[in-house]
């Protein structure tokens, strides 16, 4: 415990550990505030709640900030700006909404940092229209509120939105940095517009004296993949300084999507041996050989994954119900109302297959039979969360679900079917992206 000194060096050696990563360290010392006869004050609150936020704590950071307000400790503009991300990392929309409730009610809405949290909040939890409205309400805008709607403008495929969004910042003089381009490449990049990404890319350079990150290259690599340009995006890595191998894996999963055997070889080979132990490369290429048919190349993959102790990360989908959040993985029937989701699903298919579904069943990378692979589709994640949503709230809400990975071409055309039958929008975040599921279409218009 430190020597009992005054509150301004407690809270500096706090800030410094939490600053620092330490943020264990800083708790410990919060805890051991009060053998020293000191109430920690809204400066110790904020340093810590920040410090774990930085660094990935959100959970941690939540529960602080709770602890923060029963202590009686008035958050200020610094906590809550700290906060509200951690409500965006989490899509905590409950809780987003509780500290929206507050910010109001104290007058801190002018606050343009915390205004622009509340943006990147609403955007991430999925509520894009949320986020125009606040960003609209704003007196001035900075940097930071520009680059946090464009993005999330690109994240919900809105392309042409974030694009014009972006000239108009540059219109009214503000100077887009690196994160800032990061986000007009996205937004290129979910709407398949290579000539515009180029145009950016060489932007930041030409126009604005900025060498492109990892994110930037990782970025356009992923576009020209996903537009089928695979040797071209193959070409643009390999003129890379020191390609990471999670570029090189950008590229692999396009060539899984497209088929390209020789090419996801080629690839895979090249992040392995930068990274020997990658997960995704072994599934991606696990994958691809599957979908080609070719089982025993498959098969040999997943043995040496086996043999390096190596596990493929499960599928795994979210959906918060009554203030409570519910998760599911592929083939889960440990939720206690599981059957009560299988008849639902049972009767969704019926009225599907009526509507003119029929279950893409080469999505299912195994060799066994049609009815197996029918099933296995049956009980992806993200249908068992979609139809535990349906029959947990009311009818027309929308359902919003996240999921951990890139949402498969079937489970996509049946939530297209599904929007339709329940009439209810159902917003999915995969990792990549939001889809709007509405009427039978999806916002994506099927590019993804």
């Amino acid at each position: 415990m430190m020597p009992s000194r005054d509150l301004v060096s407690w809270n500096t050696v706090i800030a410094g550990n939490a600053q620092s990563g330490m943020c264990g360290d800083a708790l410990a010392m919060l805890r051991d505030m009060g053998r020293a006869n000191l109430k920690p004050d809204s400066i110790s609150w904020n340093s810590i709640i920040a410090g774990c936020v930085q660094n990935g704590l959100f959970d941690e950071g939540l529960t602080l900030f709770r602890k923060m307000v029963m202590a009686k400790v008035k958050p200020g503009s610094v906590s809550l700006s700290s906060i509200t991300p951690a409500c965006a990392h989490l899509t905590t929309l409950r809780l987003g909404k509780q500290l929206h409730g507050y910010i109001t009610r104290f007058g801190f809405e002018d606050n343009v940092l915390i205004a622009s949290s509340l943006v990147d909040m609403y955007a991430k939890c999925g509520y894009i229209m949320i986020a125009r409205r606040i960003f609209n309400k704003m007196k001035l805008h900075d940097t930071v509120s520009w680059t946090a709607m464009v993005m999330g403008y690109a994240l919900h495929g809105h392309a042409h939105d974030a694009i014009s969004l972006f000239k108009q910042m540059e219109t009214e003089g503000l100077k887009p940095n690196s994160v800032a381009f990061l986000a007009v490449l996205t937004a290129c990049n979910h709407a398949g517009l290579v000539d515009e990404a180029w145009h950016y890319f060489n932007s930041m350079r030409n126009d604005y004296g900025l060498s492109p990150h990892l994110e930037h290259y990782a970025s356009v690599a992923d576009l020209l993949g996903r537009a089928g340009r695979l040797k071209e995006a193959y070409d643009f890595i390999c003129k890379m300084p020191a390609p990471s191998s999670s570029i090189w894996s950008t590229l692999l999963a396009a060539c899984r999507v497209h088929k390209d055997v020789e090419m996801a070889e080629n690839v895979a080979n090249k992040v392995f041996r930068i990274d020997p132990s990658n997960v995704g490369a072994y599934v991606l290429l696990s994958n691809t050989y599957s979908s080609a048919k070719r089982w025993k190349d498959a098969a040999k993959v997943r043995i040496t994954m086996k043999s390096k102790g190596i596990v493929k990360e499960a599928a795994c989908s979210w959906i918060e119900v009554k203030n409570k959040l519910h998760a599911f993985v592929a083939g889960d029937k440990s939720h206690p109302c599981y059957e009560k989701i299988k008849t639902a699903l049972e009767e969704l298919v019926e009225q599907m297959e009526k509507e003119g579904y029929v279950p893409d069943t080469s999505e299912v990378l195994h060799d066994v039979d049609e009815e197996y692979k029918k099933s296995l589709l049956f009980n992806h994640s993200e249908r068992l969360a979609i139809a535990f949503g349906i029959i947990s709230t009311p009818e027309g809400a929308t359902i919003c679900i996240t999921k951990n990975i890139r949402v498969c071409n079937d489970c996509h055309t049946a939530i297209k079917f599904i929007s339709k039958i329940v009439r209810r929008e159902i917003i999915v975040r995969d990792n990549s992206r939001f889809h709007h599921f509405k009427d039978g279409k999806c916002s994506c218009q099927d590019y993804w």
